[in-house]
């Protein structure tokens, strides 16, 4: 699977002091818990040496979850088998979990384990999806590139430059590969379809969920989840407020002269450049899309669930 890059730990460790995101700025006032959510990596050497990455979830007022995995993160290293899971809370610069055998607890950007006597740590890292700001090719059709919204009915623009949820492109596909960056928002107090929802429907009838499942279980209804339809095999959502991509394969469904269907849409998904859906066949459309199933070209459309999901680096590539 392809990985993603990391920021250097120094540079990671001044954006965190400064209380910004690697790549946007922190809400203006983010609350206390907002520097220790995110991902731990490294080395572990309790009994014998091994790979642990780790996600933690800030879930509001001082609480916490860690979820441990065994060989690495997501998409670099774990085998999505076992994994462990434990509660915690804030006390000041210091978040303590409970459970288990071994005691942990995160301060100054480190993840730390003690066991009778001894300490080990793994740091804080902030990965990057390799395909985040790509340039669109000389063919492709851009739809949003920060300059004006004009392309979507409705189509808002922030004062910074990024498109606003429920958007619908006004040009419309048949098959195309599309490129899109995300951003899902700090909601650390809302709960499953609450939290940080969008989706992104390709010729408005087939859904990528847009979703916080930051350390979640990786579901159809999740980010990356063909929504009613599939998991996704890895879930490669990265915690709020880092920018994630989308680069998505489609090949529209085909009709007879009849109007029946005579072959279902295929699609193929990379989530922050890792393969999390391969060729896969939709049968149906999913729940909740603009449009039926037919064989007319559909457009781009960006849910409004009611969340401040943001968008930019927007285009597509006809097929």
């Amino acid at each position: 699977m392809t990985k993603l890059t990391r920021l250097s730990p120094c540079l990671a460790a001044a954006i965190l002091l400064a209380g910004m995101n690697p790549l946007t700025a922190a809400p203006a006032k983010p609350d206390a818990d907002y520097a220790f959510q995110g991902e731990y990596d490294g080395v572990l050497e309790l009994d014998n040496e091994f790979n642990l990455g780790a996600q933690v979830i800030a879930l509001g007022d001082g609480k916490f979850r860690l979820i441990l995995y065994p060989g690495g993160l997501p998409g670099a290293g774990y085998d999505g088998e076992e994994k462990r899971q434990y509660d915690g809370a804030r006390n000041g610069d210091t978040v303590t979990f409970t459970g288990g055998t071994t005691a942990k607890s995160i301060s100054n950007g480190k993840l730390t384990f003690s066991r009778e006597g001894r300490q080990f740590s793994i740091d804080r890292t902030i990965r990057k999806s390799p395909t985040l700001g790509a340039n669109p090719p000389e063919e492709a059709i851009v739809l949003f590139n920060g300059k004006s919204p004009e392309n979507f009915k409705p189509g808002r623009m922030t004062e910074d430059g990024l498109l606003m949820h429920g958007a619908n492109s006004i040009k419309k596909f048949q098959s195309h590969k599309l490129h899109i960056e995300f951003r899902l928002p700090y909601e650390p107090t809302k709960r499953g379809q609450g939290r940080g929802n969008s989706g992104c429907y390709l010729q408005a009838r087939y859904e990528v969920q847009m979703l916080d499942s930051f350390g979640l279980a990786g579901k159809h209804n999740e980010c990356g989840g063909i929504y009613t339809i599939k998991d996704p095999d890895v879930n490669m959502c990265l915690p709020p407020l880092q920018w994630q991509t989308y680069d998505i394969d489609f090949t529209a469904a085909k009709f007879n002269s009849e109007g029946k269907k005579t072959e279902s849409a295929r699609i193929t998904v990379r989530h922050n450049g890792v393969l999390i859906h391969d060729n896969v066949e939709l049968t149906k459309r999913t729940t909740a899309s603009p449009l039926a199933e037919g064989p007319e070209s559909g457009f781009l459309h960006l849910q409004d669930h009611g969340n401040p999901v943001r968008y930019r680096n927007i285009w597509v590539v006809e097929k």
